[in-house]
């Protein structure tokens, strides 16, 4: 919340004295019953009751009744504005995970609505009249776009995988090599995830070089499982080596292992084919493994959650572990899953219609006149402030999808404006601050440092009114 904002007294208020503070049922009493019809005569009163407190202990002349109630609803609407916003990422991040990774299509959000106010057949089977299972809504769908045998649906990726394991390996050894045991954001790490999951981690090759002889050698009576992680937020390159994936599984077969990949993104469409950087299927994974984790709002392009899906008896086995309840998923997320996941079945129409998609494949050249469309209207929205012009940057994907592949794309550049009153603040300063006033807007506005200069790609702006919009409350120059 906002600190609060002092009042300041009329030249009239000037001769009041702290004792002739108003009343609380005066100024309750005369408020506006617009008012007190948006927050409740006891919101408003304890919003007049704080007021006046802090009058009270400030001390000095007394504003008048209209100003203490004017506080009062602005404090009101301050506590009320909600924590989770929308916002407009312009970082040039397309799956920004702290921005909320995937953006839901519209017919997803309906889904998510339908179910939202009204009861569902979450664990109702409409057929038999008997209790059914939550995975039903999705699993077939799942299972037909990926050739898996089965699946099952967590909260995260990560659920996914501490799932798997504590199910497949507890008190055994999983193998995975050494160039795999990545840290993902928020520092949880791979190891850190198999002691939780009661596992024994061994690890295999170097950071750089894995051989499938050092799988070999190490899978014995106490192995439980294989492991391969997707190295998803960042690259070896030189001298590298890595087991061949079909030897691997073969290996695995032999030495009667499961082999579980761990995907991360989930991509189920060849990338290639849409012009951008090619990135491992979960069917091909599937070819090769048992087992695939991956998550829901990454490529995937839905809502988060984490799929687990293979071969039918392992999945068995980790839908009976405990911690599948612990970590199942709501009737929103399988609204939500569902939907996107049949828009796969029209490939024809995908790019069009999954925004994650939609927005990785926009060309260089439409946002390039997309930017030369705005820089007039955000300039004048910005005048005082920034000058505005266009500029060539690259995007990323972002959420560990291909971490070193980039976009053409291009951003509205801006320069914040030397203030006279404050000459000796430098770019970096006043750089920094704009970026705090965009933060501040009604909707805000997210875009990136680059030097003494803010980026706004526009690689991920749809829309452009909504954009003008909150722009137009940035009036007063950067101080």
């Amino acid at each position: 919340m906002n600190s609060p904002a002092k009042i300041h007294p009329t030249p009239d208020d000037a001769a009041q004295s702290p004792r002739r503070i108003p009343s609380v049922e005066r100024l309750v009493g005369s408020a506006a019953p617009e008012d007190l019809a948006a927050y409740g005569r006891t919101a408003f009163t304890g919003a007049v009751r704080a007021v006046l407190a802090g009058i009270r202990a400030e001390g000095g002349p007394v504003p008048d009744a209209a100003a203490i109630r004017l506080e009062a609803a602005r404090r009101l609407a301050a506590e009320r504005r909600p924590s989770l916003r929308p916002v407009f990422n312009l970082t040039g991040t397309v799956l920004h995970t702290n921005l909320g990774r995937a953006l839901l299509p519209r017919s997803a959000a309906e889904a998510v609505a339908a179910v939202m106010v009204q009861a569902s057949n979450l664990e109702f089977d409409l057929g038999t009249g008997a209790r059914g299972e939550r995975d039903d809504h999705v699993e077939a769908l799942i299972c037909r776009l990926t050739g898996a045998e089965a699946a099952v649906v967590v909260n995260n990726n990560a659920a996914a995988v501490l799932l798997v394991l504590n199910a497949l390996a507890m008190r055994k050894e999983v193998v995975v090599s050494r160039g795999e045991l990545v840290e993902i954001g928020g520092s949880f790490r791979v190891p850190d995830v198999m002691v939780r999951a009661g596992c024994r981690l061994r690890e295999v090759g170097t950071t750089n070089r894995t051989h499938l002889r050092d799988y070999a050698e190490a899978i014995g009576p106490r192995t439980g499982l294989v492991m391969k992680v997707h190295p998803s937020n960042y690259a070896i390159a030189g001298f590298t080596a890595a087991a061949d994936p079909e030897a691997l599984y073969a290996l695995c077969r032999e030495r009667g292992v499961p082999l579980a990949d761990d995907l991360g993104s989930g991509n189920l469409v060849d990338l290639a084919a849409y012009g951008l950087p090619p990135e491992p299927t979960v069917r091909v994974a599937l070819e090769r493994a048992d087992l695939v984790t991956f998550s829901g709002d990454k490529l995937l392009g839905a809502v988060q959650c984490g799929i687990v899906a293979g071969r039918k008896d392992l999945i068995a086995r980790v839908r009976k572990n405990p911690l599948k309840r612990a970590l199942r998923v709501d009737k929103m997320t399988y609204a939500a899953l569902e939907a996107v996941l049949r828009l796969y079945l029209h490939p024809e129409r995908l790019a069009e219609e999954l925004p994650t998609l939609r927005l990785l494949t926009r060309d260089r050249a439409s946002i390039a006149a997309q930017a030369e469309r705005l820089a007039p209207a955000v300039a004048e929205c910005l005048a005082g402030s920034a000058t505005v012009s266009v500029a060539a940057c690259i995007s990323q994907i972002g959420s560990g999808a291909l971490p070193v592949e980039t976009l053409p794309s291009a951003a509205l550049m801006l320069t914040p404006d030397a203030d006279a009153g404050s000459p000796r603040r430098g770019a970096g300063g006043r750089c920094k601050r704009l970026a705090e006033r965009l933060r501040a807007l009604p909707v805000p506005v997210i875009g990136r440092i680059s030097g003494d200069v803010i980026l706004l790609d526009l690689r991920t702006l749809e829309d452009e009114a909504g954009l003008l919009a909150s722009l137009k409350s940035v009036a007063q120059p950067v101080s």
